[in-house]
């Protein structure tokens, strides 16, 4: 399982996430995507989700269960979810959730984090917190040693504003973790029920 978690892309989890909720095909998946505008965060081509696909499927991360045309439409291939591929997409979100030095993981898995259980995610992100919190120390305290030696402000302005940034995820994360932790807030599944615009972005997205 190790070894599949490594080989996840970005793209390929949220394949894998997109079939958490139902069979899809292909092309389904990718007009769901574009509808959410997930390609804000992964690129987004029908050559690299029909690469993908064809990966995960030889990963043994999902199968087809099925095949169907509709009219001049081409044929078109629906895959499942295999246990496997569920599993590794929950063990793929908690190796990223605590990373600081990888930006696009971290906005796929924080997109995907709903589908770890309430106590988890939070504890996860408290061990981001953390690590962001040691990074923007490390970050201050550079600057202002190299202030005092004599080290001119504008060599320094990169770093600042990595420690501007820094400071300002942190306070977005704590509010963050707080929210996730109130048992009030809705979480997993359960929280997620299909609306009606949902059910409508599914209608649209198989035609």
């Amino acid at each position: 399982m190790k070894d599949a978690v490594a080989r996840l892309t970005p793209l390929g989890v949220m394949v894998l996430a997109l079939l958490r909720e139902d069979d899809m095909h292909p092309y389904e998946m990718i007009r769901l995507m574009r509808q959410r505008h997930d390609d804000r965060i992964v690129s987004l081509t029908n050559g690299t989700m029909y690469h993908t696909v064809g990966r995960l499927e030889r990963g043994g991360l999902l199968a087809e269960v099925g095949t169907d045309r509709e009219g001049n439409r081409p044929e078109r291939t629906t895959y499942t979810l295999t246990d496997a591929g569920r599993q590794v997409v929950l063990d793929w979100v908690r190796r990223e959730i605590p990373r600081i030095d990888r930006p696009v993981e971290f906005r796929v898995a924080l997109a995907e984090v709903h589908n770890l259980e309430r106590d988890e995610a939070v504890s996860l992100l408290r061990e981001r917190e953390t690590a962001l919190a040691a990074s923007l120390e490390l970050h201050q305290g550079g600057r202002a040693k190299a202030l005092a030696k004599g080290v001119p402000d504008q060599y320094l302005i990169e770093v600042e504003r990595e420690g501007i940034l820094l400071e300002a995820e942190l306070t977005w994360l704590r509010e963050l973790i707080a929210r996730v932790a109130d048992t009030d807030y809705p979480w997993g599944d359960a929280a997620g029920m299909p609306t009606d615009r949902y059910l409508a972005q599914r209608e649209a997205a198989r035609r």
